[in-house]
């Protein structure tokens, strides 16, 4: 494995140890770390042409996004931009080549997947109307609009045999794990408290990265 990989790893597990020990100057550093490893390693590993050029950019969409939330309270609604266009920019990616038309496996899980977040989004967006958080409703909507249809566009590299099956099963099981960081953030900001909420959900977070990274280069490298 390749020495950013594990550089990204290791500073990853130094930005949970910062969270949990308060260490704000520690974040500062490691937290936007990991983003610019796995950005060097994809250009120098696979180059950024075709649709790697579009996780690049999700990538450097979502170093913007790591920066801007680390100011939570101030750059929130920055924070939630960048990351749209990072997952936007990811769902562009996955669907070049454009997949051939709609299977049934296809359709039933973009059913499951599309009622679970339906489900979820209408809690979190009650609770923000409950909270007088109105101002937000309209930019989560759109968030878990764009965040569910970029995992709905991993999971079906599943059934696409244009993929390979290894690098399926990564960028899978990535943006899984981004979805759900990204629900833990939202459930822990704006519904209940999550023990240990934001040490778990930049956990997923990292391993998505690394994982949605690791199986593009696969796959388009």
């Amino acid at each position: 494995m390749n020495i950013l990989i594990i550089l990204a790893f290791i500073f990853a597990g130094l930005e949970s140890l910062a969270l949990y020990k308060g260490w704000r100057k520690l974040e500062f550093v490691v937290k936007p770390a990991v983003m610019v490893c796995l950005f060097i390693w994809l250009y120098t590993t696979a180059g950024l042409q075709g649709a790697l050029l579009w996780f690049g950019i999700g990538i450097l969409f979502s170093l913007a996004g790591d920066i801007a939330l680390m100011f939570i309270d101030r750059f929130f609604i920055v924070g939630l931009v960048a990351f749209l266009l990072g997952h936007v920019a990811y769902l562009v990616g996955f669907n070049i080549p454009l997949p051939q038309g709609p299977t049934i496996w296809s359709i039933g899980m973009a059913i499951v997947i599309g009622l679970g977040s339906v489900r979820v989004l209408r809690r979190i967006v009650g609770s923000l109307r409950t909270k007088g958080q109105i101002r937000l409703v309209v930019p989560v909507i759109i968030y878990g609009v764009v965040i569910t249809l970029m995992l709905l566009a991993a999971m079906l590299t599943l059934f696409r045999l244009d993929w390979d099956a290894t690098a399926a099963l990564l960028v899978s099981f990535g943006a899984a794990f981004f979805y759900f960081s990204d629900i833990t953030l939202a459930w822990h900001r704006f519904v209940n408290p999550i023990k240990n909420g934001r040490m778990l959900n930049i956990g997923m977070y990292h391993l998505a990265q690394i994982m949605i990274v690791v199986g593009v280069a696969m796959q388009f490298g």
